[in-house]
């Protein structure tokens, strides 16, 4: 047996040698991999061979890929788009950090694609912080980006006067701030919104909302804070019950649950969580055939497809008791069926918004990006950003970049990082060709903190996943320090547009800069042209 081995090893070293001997790149390459096994760069356990782009070799194609990008850069100072955004969409990928947009790059094939808004001429940087927390979350940033006010972490709607789950706070008028979308609605637009999460979550509340809780979405979590539910009315109440949520002409995402009382079972035989035997759907219908407006809601993917929208006034489309499904899972778990997918809900909202002559406001979030991060589970997360760069795309082919400025960004980062030293075009959920100090491999891509810390330490010390398929879409990778769910990160995040106006976004510049941009280019609310010149 030993034998064998050795004329095997023999036969392999003669090989390999006669192939650096022909191909002398494969010889520099194989040399700049023992360079690397230096203190900076840690031991290669495998060779960085990939197959290269032979137009990449030739310095005329790097030179001339940048004359290309110049050249636009030259067209777009000299042509200016200055007219007024009768149409404003807000896509806001939920904690999609620019880790997150460069590592699904890397799942999409190659490091040198790009997500489809990376295509967007201008980009900038927007700071995440709340008033009190530098690391904030979904609900104080709503406030920031569609508001433009900073608030308090957890706080939706209102100013840093509230502090949360203070019972009176936010029952002062005088502590609420204007979204965008209500200013939209006072200029004669119709305006929506589009969630993978629950439609009373915290970014899509940020809407229409104002509250001293995000998690006071139905009246019992209200009374569970020892507050009462009457002073303080619910978000999925003030959806259907107050001006601006009653107004939204689009209302589609998950939450079923938070708008029947616990007496009622929904379309799939599920009971809701009302205490106060509302029935708040049965109500918006009510209101909607009140007003003589035609209003239709569905609970199906089948439902959204087989809609009318050119007699539709309102829609309103709950299709799922909590949040939708992971993009991924939709095929893998064949819910398909019964949830649409975050691009047909964007297809529906802009076809019905669209008949309005006067233009329109539309919020869509990709929710599950954050959702999957705090699990630490990239592959779901990058397949929702995958999803979610398609809505986008969607979007900008159904509109005019002459009068439809498209903002995409996000509320706040992850802790997600993407490391080691993978080759080219390595899958990017696989391990990393270089061995840590402990002889053991490492991931691409790892957490600072979360549930993933059970795939980073054994009795053995750091855990061996040589053997786990960290292609599957529910595995859990690794994260240094043990937590239920990861955490936010804090850094800023990336700002693209494409539009009226779309010049003006880039710089690095407060959270509360974005709806200010966007209703000046517009010209509506506070940041109309007439109030910026007084």
């Amino acid at each position: 047996m030993q034998l064998n081995v050795s004329k095997f090893a023999i036969v392999q070293t003669l090989a390999f040698s006669l192939l650096l001997l022909l191909c002398p790149a494969w010889a520099a390459l194989y040399r700049d991999n023992e360079d690397a096994d230096d203190a900076q760069h840690p031991r290669l356990r495998q060779s960085r061979v990939y197959v290269e782009l032979k137009e990449e070799l030739d310095s005329s194609y790097w030179h001339d890929k940048a004359q290309s990008i110049l050249a636009d850069k030259l067209r777009q100072q000299q042509q200016l788009n200055e007219q007024r955004a009768k149409n404003i969409i807000l896509f806001l990928g939920d904690g999609m950090s620019v880790h997150t947009i460069a590592a699904t790059r890397a799942f999409m094939g190659d490091s040198s694609r790009q997500v489809y808004f990376e295509r967007f001429p201008y980009v900038g940087l927007s700071k995440t912080y709340s008033v009190d927390e530098r690391t904030p979350d979904s609900a104080a940033t709503a406030t920031a980006y569609l508001s433009g006010v900073k608030g308090n972490y957890g706080t939706i709607g209102v100013n840093a006067q509230v502090q949360r789950k203070h019972c009176l706070a936010a029952t002062n008028p005088n502590t609420h701030t204007q979204s965008i979308a209500q200013w939209a609605q006072q200029a004669g637009k119709w305006a929506g919104l589009v969630t993978t999460a629950r439609v009373t979550h915290a970014s899509p509340a940020g809407v229409y909302a104002h509250t001293a809780n995000r998690n006071w979405e139905y009246d019992s979590q209200i009374t569970k804070d020892n507050c009462s539910a009457e002073a303080n009315v619910d978000i999925a109440r003030q959806l259907v019950e107050w001006p601006v949520g009653q107004q939204l002409r689009v209302v589609l995402g998950g939450g079923r649950a938070n708008f029947r009382s616990r007496q009622l079972r929904d379309e799939q035989g599920i009971a809701g969580k009302r205490k106060d035997s509302r029935d708040l759907i049965k109500q918006w219908r009510e209101q909607k055939s009140q007003l003589g407006a035609a209003g239709q809601y569905v609970w199906s993917r089948k439902g959204l497809l087989d809609t009318d929208l050119s007699k539709t006034d309102y829609l309103l489309g709950l299709f799922n008791v909590d949040h939708c499904p992971y993009h991924g899972d939709l095929k893998r778990d064949r819910l398909s069926l019964a949830s649409p997918s975050l691009t047909e809900m964007t297809e529906a909202a802009i076809k019905l918004l669209s008949r309005n002559k006067q233009g329109f406001f539309l919020f869509v979030e990709g929710a599950r990006i954050d959702m999957a991060h705090h699990d630490t589970k990239a592959r779901k997360a990058l397949e929702d950003t995958q999803e979610f760069a398609r809505a986008v795309e969607l979007a900008r082919n159904l509109t005019s970049e002459q009068d439809t400025l498209i903002v995409v960004t996000s509320d706040h980062s992850h802790t997600m990082s993407y490391n080691g030293y993978p080759q080219r075009r390595q899958d990017i959920f696989s391990l990393a060709p270089n061995l840590a100090t402990d002889e053991k491999p490492m991931t691409i891509l790892s957490y600072a903190n979360g549930p993933g810390y059970k795939n980073t330490y054994d009795a053995a010390g750091r855990t061996d996943l040589s053997k786990r398929n960290l292609s599957s879409a529910d595995f859990e990778f690794p994260a240094t320090v043990p937590l239920n769910s990861e955490t936010h990160g804090a850094e800023d995040v990336a700002v693209f547009a494409s539009g009226p106006y779309e010049h003006f976004f880039v710089g690095n510049y407060e959270q509360t800069t974005i709806p200010a941009l966007m209703a000046f280019a517009a010209n509506i609310g506070p940041f109309a042209e007439e109030n910026i010149n007084k």
